[in-house]
Formats: structure tokens, sequence, C-alpha cells
């Protein structure tokens, strides 16, 4: 478990489509403040004994850290890939009121 509060949570996912609906459901079920979804990601990895290059869409969770349990557990459910990316990194430092707003993101500033 990360001593820092704040985490960006890394996964990649096929589509558009998926990427969008993994966002919506992890911001509406109050698991992330915010997902940035970033298109055309290169991905090339080794899989069961082959290389393989896929595009992918890279999904940036910004969360606390106390919400990464549910969160991976939300993206294994919601997920096509056998195994997805699931990982985690924690925010050391930022705008203060930004990362206040990650605690209570229905709050304006």
């Amino acid at each position: 478990m990360s001593t820092h509060p704040y985490q960006i949570i890394l996964t990649t996912c096929p589509d558009n489509e998926t990427a969008r609906g993994i966002a919506e459901n992890l911001v509406t079920a109050g698991l992330a403040a915010c997902v940035n979804i970033l298109p055309a990601v290169q991905s090339v990895y080794r899989w069961r004994g082959n290389i393989e290059t896929d595009d992918e869409w890279l999904l940036l969770i910004k969360s606390g850290t106390g919400n990464f349990a549910a969160i991976s557990q939300r993206i294994v459910e919601l997920h096509p890939y056998e195994l997805p990316e699931v990982i985690a990194v924690p925010i050391v430092d930022g705008l203060k009121d930004y990362l206040k707003w990650l605690d209570e993101p229905d709050k304006t500033q």
C-alpha cells in the first residue's frame, strides 16, 4: 500500500467504446475523480510466447489510494482482456487545490 494519498492508475483498452465505458463507470461510481482517455497508443508486448503489437487507448485514472482495490476489481469486471493492465503510480505532489478536488470532486473550488 502506498504512503501517498493519491494515485494515477493506468490501464489500456482495445477501443474507444471500452475506454469510455470504463471511464464513465469509475467516475459515476465515485471511484475516480477524473479519467483521461488518450487514443492511439501503440503497445508492443509478449503474450503466450509471441510478440504482439496493438493500437490501444490509455486511461489515466486519478483517485485516492484507498480506491485501488475497488477500481482494479471494476476494471477486471468490465474489461474484455483476459489480463488487463492495472498499474498504480503514486502522486507524490501536485497543486494542492487539485489534490483536494480528488477527494471531493462534487464540490467546486
